[in-house]
């Protein structure tokens, strides 16, 4: 007895000291919209990895006697027009869609910073990397998107490159206006009295300093991305049919929205869970990474 209760006090005390040292986990534990955010974007980014495993049946598998049955529980979320599972559908349109937000974050993560750090440290880069941002950030980014999709042909590759287009010059920018900041810091022109090389001084002493700002900005990129890759899809420029994505179930659906209104309303309530768990998610990063509300959470 008295080995279990000094094993549990010892438990207890190493948690503890592991959230002492880790002060940015302690405040997003107690981040009540931070905490939401992750246990729903948790459970929808297992449902889509085990796609597999959940569905009932294949997504594009037509039944036509089944056609219009309402959710009840031998088909959960009901079927479609043409008999398909809508369950089925649903949890493999959220793979897909999950697969190209993450695609289009590790673009920006990667061509965003790049262009970023090289324009914010780099003074002669910087007016013409500037200007080419300006240009593409002028454009209404679900137009953008539009034209660079119809321009490439429907299909989720092309959804991706649209999306990452549209996101890299807004990421740049954060990213720029941090490397501007960090780079004029004691330490930073330390290193550079020292001798040291600007990739070195970049990539040891400049971009983690960016970090907190570029986190939050992937957040929002990503349901950003969720929403935008629907927009595509319901307008058939995105992954095409019988490719199951949210928003081509939701465009197929509006036919039949007063008879059946399950086959646009599930996929609709899905995207809106998707993107309000990356915003909670973004929101609460935002609070504590924010140097200027962390004092008022400690």
């Amino acid at each position: 007895m008295t080995t279990a209760v000094d094993a549990a006090t010892v438990a207890g005390t190493r948690k503890r000291s592991f959230l002492q040292r880790n002060p940015v986990l302690r405040r997003l534990i107690r981040h009540k919209a931070f905490v939401v955010g992750a246990g729903l974007f948790l459970i929808i980014s297992l449902v889509a990895i085990l796609a597999d495993f959940i569905a009932p049946s294949d997504p594009s598998r037509m039944a036509v006697r089944f056609r219009f049955r309402p959710p009840s529980a031998e088909h959960w979320f009901g079927t479609d027009n043409l008999g398909r599972s809508q369950l089925s559908r649903i949890v493999y349109g959220a793979r897909l869609s999950l697969a190209i937000g993450l695609a289009v974050v590790i673009m920006n993560a990667v061509f965003g910073v790049a262009l970023g750090a090289a324009s914010g440290y780099f003074k002669r880069l910087d007016n013409i990397l500037m200007r080419v941002t300006d240009a593409l950030m002028a454009f209404p980014p679900v137009l953008l998107a539009l034209g660079i999709a119809a321009a490439l042909g429907p299909s989720s590759l092309t959804a991706a490159i649209a999306l990452a287009a549209v996101y890299i010059p807004r990421t740049a920018r954060i990213v720029r206006a941090s490397v501007l900041v960090v780079r004029e810091l004691e330490f930073v022109q330390a290193a550079m009295a020292m001798g040291a090389g600007n990739l070195r001084i970049l990539r040891k002493h400049v971009l983690p300093n960016c970090m907190a700002p570029l986190i939050v900005q992937l957040t929002f990129v990503f349901a950003f991305a969720v929403v935008t890759e629907a927009t595509l899809s319901f307008l058939g420029l995105g992954s095409p049919p019988p490719t199951p994505t949210w928003g081509n179930m939701i465009a197929e659906g509006r036919q039949y929205i007063r008879d059946a209104a399950w086959i646009t309303l599930i996929p609709g309530l899905a995207l809106a869970v998707t993107v309000l768990s990356l915003n909670l998610l973004g929101d609460g990063l935002r609070d504590v990474l924010d140097p200027r509300l962390k004092i008022s959470q400690d």
